[in-house]
């Protein structure tokens, strides 16, 4: 037998050429590795979400608190001779809206439930003057509250104050220190201040004076003159103690808050990654774009929710493949953060409705900002229309009404007094509630808007 033929030298080389020239497949270790490392870097984006939102989105004390540290010491004092010595308390939280009123107590509370002879002895009874607006309602949350409803079942009381008294015997024990104290925390304290007679008021204040239940009654506020709303016999009965918190850092100091409210903590599970987020956010708070970002937001209002709004918008363009804050993202979260609601109503209007807002602009600068009604606007329209001799913008009288009274419905107009069944609608008094810069703006990203409309509204009072 012969042998078999060997290959060429020729075919040889040709194969293994081909084998050169095919591309390499990634081994299984290099798969995986891969893989794992993208499970990383998700699992980190993940948790970077997850951290940043409870600082935003919730008032819970996972963040810091910035320039209350005196308000902080006085108020955990006070409710610390509540839950620790039994003593009774009542104290009013003031400050503009957004200056920390919620996040101070809440660090306050938070701080206070983890020290050991405080755990568990402190019952809380959260009310808000938006919900409960009046002590009947009032009444039957703080029962729900205190988990008394079986207690009272269908008893009859001749009184507020005789139910609120049961519901605090109720919970006694023993003497004065052995009782559990009990804190109220009244949200939107100034509204509590209608109900009928202040009685619930009354009724708390009074309690907090007596030898009864430890309470403490805690109100935030945003009205300074709030003690000159209280009845004579509410105010004697109040402590007067009044804490006040105002935002008084400057931009520096707004800068500081910035990189904080940013910052990983130093418990974050991978520490490369936290460096170089915080690496990431040092260089941000460097950046001139984002400091300009930054001080247009400050001169508007140094609201902390403001700046929270702003982070948490630029934060949700976090990702995977867009693992690191750019100053782009907080350019976008501040276009969008400042984006007019009104201006945006402007851009789903017809092009007739424009031509009307267009319209009373105009009368707006000529009579200065004097009132109108529609028959000067529908004139002011025909002026335009004969101007330019345009048939596509000739509407019946009736239709350009219709467009009109959309306008009020939208509220971009507004009457100035309640229209009587007699009254004539085309001779009612309105006024815009668009100034010209949001008419501008809203016609400069206008889906089609025709050029001679954008010309007359660009115009000035020449064409009148």
């Amino acid at each position: 037998m012969r042998p078999p033929a060997r290959p060429s030298s020729a075919r040889a080389l040709a194969s293994l050429r081909e084998l050169r020239m095919q591309p390499m497949k990634p081994s299984a270790m290099s798969k995986r590795k891969l893989k794992d490392s993208s499970a990383e870097s998700a699992e980190c984006i993940s948790q970077v979400q997850k951290i940043l939102r409870e600082r935003f989105c919730h008032h819970c004390a996972a963040g810091k608190l910035f320039g209350m540290e005196q308000q902080y010491r006085h108020l955990l004092e006070l409710l610390k001779r509540t839950t620790v010595h039994g003593e009774s308390n009542s104290a009013l939280i003031i400050g503009p809206r957004g200056s920390g009123k919620t996040a101070l107590l809440n660090h306050v509370l938070k701080d206070l439930r983890e020290m050991e002879q405080v755990r568990g002895n402190l019952l809380e009874v959260h009310l808000n003057g938006l919900l409960q607006t009046n002590d009947k309602v009032a009444l039957k949350e703080i029962t729900r509250q205190l988990q008394l409803e079986n207690v009272v079942g269908d008893k009859v009381f001749g009184s507020f104050a005789e139910n609120l008294a049961f519901l605090l015997e109720a919970l006694r024990k023993g003497d004065r220190t052995s009782s559990c104290p009990i804190l109220f925390v009244l949200d939107e304290f100034d509204l509590f201040v209608h109900h009928k007679n202040q009685t619930l008021l009354y009724n708390l204040f009074d309690i907090s004076q007596s030898a009864q239940t430890p309470v403490t009654v805690i109100g935030l506020t945003c009205r300074q003159d709030i003690l000159e709303l209280l009845e004579k016999r509410v105010k004697s009965r109040f402590s007067h103690r009044q804490i006040y918190l105002m935002n008084s850092f400057d931009f520096k100091q707004y800068i500081k808050i910035f990189k904080k409210q940013l910052s990983l903590p130093a418990e974050f599970p991978d520490e490369s990654f936290a460096q170089k987020w915080n690496n990431n956010v040092q260089h941000l708070s460097e950046d001139k774009t984002v400091q300009d970002v930054l001080q247009n937001l400050f001169h508007h209002t140094k609201d902390l929710r403001s700046l929270h709004l702003l982070l948490m918008l630029a934060s949700s363009a976090v990702t995977v493949h867009h693992p690191l804050l750019m100053a782009a993202d907080l350019q976008e979260a501040s276009r969008q953060h400042s984006t007019d609601s009104k201006a945006n109503i402007v851009h789903g209007l017809s092009v007739l409705e424009i031509c009307l807002i267009i319209a009373m602009k105009h009368l707006n600068e000529v009579y200065d900002g004097e009132p109108f009604n529609f028959q000067m606007v529908y004139n002011e329209f025909q002026k335009f229309i004969q101007r330019k001799a345009h048939s596509m913008y000739n509407f019946e009288k009736p239709v350009v009404m219709k467009a009109f009274e959309h306008l009020l419905q939208l509220e971009l107009v507004q009457p100035l007094e309640r229209p009587s069944a007699r009254a004539q609608r085309e001779y009612l008094l309105m006024k815009l509630l668009l100034d010209s810069s949001q008419i501008m703006d809203a016609l400069q990203v206008y889906p089609n808007c025709p050029t001679d409309v954008k010309q007359w509204a660009a115009s000035s009072l020449s064409w009148l």
